[in-house]
């Protein structure tokens, strides 16, 4: 196994899929309690550090770790917020970098939304090119689709990976398998049917296309739904309730658009049956949201073991 350190883990979608890839988590660091229970309560064997990411030292682990990894917050970068960059105190991309210079892992891997790719920002990531170089790695950015890899939904991130460079293998981003990717429909069919509804598989007959992205929201969200107006009309073509989440599924005499259920959209979002997020709706939700798709985080994964091994 390799080993790795992920800051800013959250509810454990990328550090699930590099497990699944191969890699050891030596440390998880992650600031929010519910976060943090949710990664205690998934993998008790994790060493979760519940801490600010500032105060994290990364000294200790120099030349000892293969990977450095994290989803850095996204606000600073998200067209849903103000998109400001270097100036929004949310922006971790100065501790990634740190931490780079610390622990000298032999390969970095940061996650973030596609609005990072935005002109305004090019200043910003010449720079952080810059000084990876000077760190002494060989970077690469790239636009990943989500559904690309399994998940289906439409769920574009930006990956910037980094190899040392006196690793001399080469390496390269996963080819994309979108033909592999199940529908909405094939994909919660069976869950839709867990009460007894009648109406399940014609309903999943029409749900016979990927999902829009899945909304994570902030703590000023209010409660659970699936996202802005242009979000929920998406939903609805697929014949799905955007305006809120149920807490189980539908009867079997239910009549109309199924809402879904928290653990519908952690399957949407590519989590496994067995993640548990808790019994907070609105938490749990914001968790599955946020999080980098576990098929992604493994795809990627995956390439950059080939790379150290």
């Amino acid at each position: 196994m390799l080993s790795s350190i992920e800051i800013c883990a959250g509810a454990g979608g990328q550090a699930l899929g590099l497990s699944m890839a191969g890699f050891e988590h030596v440390a998880l660091i992650e600031y929010e309690k519910d976060y943090c229970d949710t990664l205690k309560r998934n993998r008790p064997d994790w060493n979760v550090i519940c801490a600010d990411i500032r105060e994290f030292n990364g000294w200790p682990y120099r030349f000892k770790i293969d990977l450095l990894a994290g989803g850095v917050p996204c606000p600073p970068f998200s067209v849903a917020g103000k998109q400001l960059g270097s100036d929004d105190e949310r922006d971790l991309f100065p501790e990634m970098l740190r931490l780079v210079e610390e622990i000298a892992p032999k390969a970095v891997m940061i996650e973030n939304v596609r609005g990072f790719l935005d002109p305004a920002f090019d200043d910003y990531r010449a720079n952080i090119f810059a000084q990876l170089d000077k760190l002494g790695y060989n970077a690469q950015i790239k636009l990943l689709q989500a559904s690309d890899y399994g998940v289906p939904q439409l769920r574009p991130r930006i990956v910037i990976t980094g190899i040392r460079k006196d690793i001399k293998k080469r390496f390269s981003y996963p080819e994309p398998h979108p033909r592999d990717t199940k529908t909405v429909g094939q994909t919660l069919n069976d869950l839709m049917k867990a009460n007894g509804w009648n109406g399940a598989d014609e309903w999943s007959a029409k749900a016979d296309k990927i999902a829009p992205t899945i909304v994570g929201g902030s703590k000023k969200h209010g409660g659970p739904d699936l996202g802005p107006v242009r979000a929920r009309k998406a939903w609805l073509e697929l014949g799905v309730d955007g305006l809120g989440v149920a807490n189980e599924a539908p009867g079997e005499d239910f009549e109309g658009n199924p809402r879904l259920t928290p653990r519908m959209i952690a399957r949407i979002q590519g989590f496994p049956d067995y993640w548990d997020f808790g019994k907070k709706k609105t938490v749990a939700c914001r968790m599955i949201g946020n999080a980098f798709p576990p098929p992604v985080a493994q795809a990627v994964g995956e390439k950059i073991r080939e790379a150290l091994e």
